[in-house]
């Protein structure tokens, strides 16, 4: 099985404008990421606040060198945002009872410590209004800074559809076929893929794990899954019981929830794709979210709603599916039902699951792009943009570049 189970983005918005071609990422100085705070530290309380940079390594592996440096567990560092390690990233993190003058003068590979300060509460994620992307894209078209401009500006005026990308779906590209799994409760299926079926992305050792597991000889495929220890674990329970129900859960709870995430943002893409053509407009029986509240509503009278729409103060959404979720109506839902129809899910079957807190909202199918700015940088051009948290700066890239990035 090669990688990708699924593509994160299916179409694009700009389909028919050619684009830039080119590379993302050559270098970690190619990404760089700022995080839009929500609240800026207070300057008092028990959570000191360091502003970081970094390069090269991700949010958590900066977390956890930082407490280790300060002598404290991983679990006192609190993230508003998970960023890319393929990057220069600029952050918040926050310590619970540390020596602020101590953490001032860390010096720790691949992090700067940019200002120190303090604040009432820990931080977590989703503590952030937005990021700011500069990014380089290298080897493009001639004529890449006009073609990227127009792609932006059409971007600008619609919105950016708001696609779960294909990170979300794991290494394999199979994170959302495991979650439906769970979410389903077919244990079988969930172990063989889980511990099974051998990928190209996968180590060498890692796929004669998996080979092992296929061919039934669970004992030897135990020695070739160290260092992977949530798969260990549910082979050994597998191996101990030979319940593929009792071994499906023996998953952390953690991993459970990070798989059925991906299922749920699987069903999501599956409703933009249907819907990408008038991401800008809303419908009869839409539950439209509030871009400056965050809040959704029932559409009864469309026409009423346009201008709200075309002044992108409102937009069409669609299901993160689960058990407390609200579907839309008219149309919208039966776009939506006819989604979950095709893979055999009603947001009933996520109460099996509803342990991992997982219970549905309503997502926006398209997203702002502002403070937009394209440079050339002799052959090559640097876009920046900022986008609103929780929306991946790669759709917009691959818009652009309308290359595989």
């Amino acid at each position: 099985m090669n990688r990708g189970e699924t593509k994160g983005i299916m179409r694009y918005l700009t389909e028919g404008m050619p684009g830039t071609g080119g590379e993302i990422k050559v270098h970690p100085a190619d990404f760089r990421v700022t995080e839009i705070p929500k609240y800026e530290p207070s300057g008092t309380g028990d959570h000191v606040y360091l502003y970081i940079e970094k390069e090269g390594i991700g949010s958590l592996e900066a977390a956890a060198r930082i407490a280790q440096a300060l002598g404290r567990p991983r679990y006192v560092v609190g993230l508003a945002g998970l960023k890319d390690a393929q990057a220069i990233t600029r952050q918040w993190v926050s310590i619970e009872r540390t020596d602020p003058d101590k953490a001032a003068k860390l010096h720790l590979p691949n992090i700067k410590i940019l200002n120190v300060s303090r604040h009432r509460n820990r931080l977590k994620i989703g503590h952030l209004t937005g990021n700011r992307f500069e990014v380089r894209i290298r080897g493009c078209r001639p004529q890449a800074r006009k073609l990227a401009e127009r792609i932006l500006a059409v971007l600008s005026e619609r919105g950016m559809p708001n696609w779960f990308d294909r990170q979300r779906f794991g290494m394999r590209g199979d994170n959302h076929l495991l979650g439906r799994s769970l979410v389903l409760r077919q244990a079988i299926e969930f172990c063989d893929r889980f511990l099974g079926r051998p990928a190209d992305v996968d180590s060498a050792r890692l796929r004669r794990a998996r080979a092992l597991y296929d061919q039934g000889d669970y004992d030897e495929a135990k020695t070739h899954f160290t260092g992977h220890p949530d798969h260990l674990r549910v082979l050994m329970t597998l191996a101990r019981t030979r319940n593929p129900a009792r071994a499906m859960r023996a998953l952390p709870k953690q991993l459970a929830r990070l798989l059925v995430s991906a299922y749920q943002s699987d069903l999501f893409n599956a409703v933009l794709d249907r819907r990408l053509d008038a991401i800008d407009r809303v419908e009869a029986g839409d539950m439209a979210y509030i871009h400056g509240r965050g809040a959704v509503f029932l559409v009864e009278h469309p026409e009423d709603e346009a201008p709200r729409a075309a002044r992108f103060e409102i937009s069409p959404t669609g299901p993160i599916v689960g058990h407390r979720v609200t579907m839309a109506s008219g149309r919208p839902g039966e776009i939506e039902r006819a989604v979950l129809a095709e893979k055999n899910t009603s947001p009933a079957d996520f109460e099996s699951v509803k342990a991992l807190r997982l219970r549905g909202e309503r997502r926006p199918l398209r997203v702002p792009l502002s403070d937009i700015a394209v440079r050339p940088i002799g052959d090559d051009i640097l876009v920046c943009f900022t986008l609103p948290s929780g929306a991946y700066a790669t759709i917009a890239l691959a818009e652009i570049t309308k290359s595989d990035i």
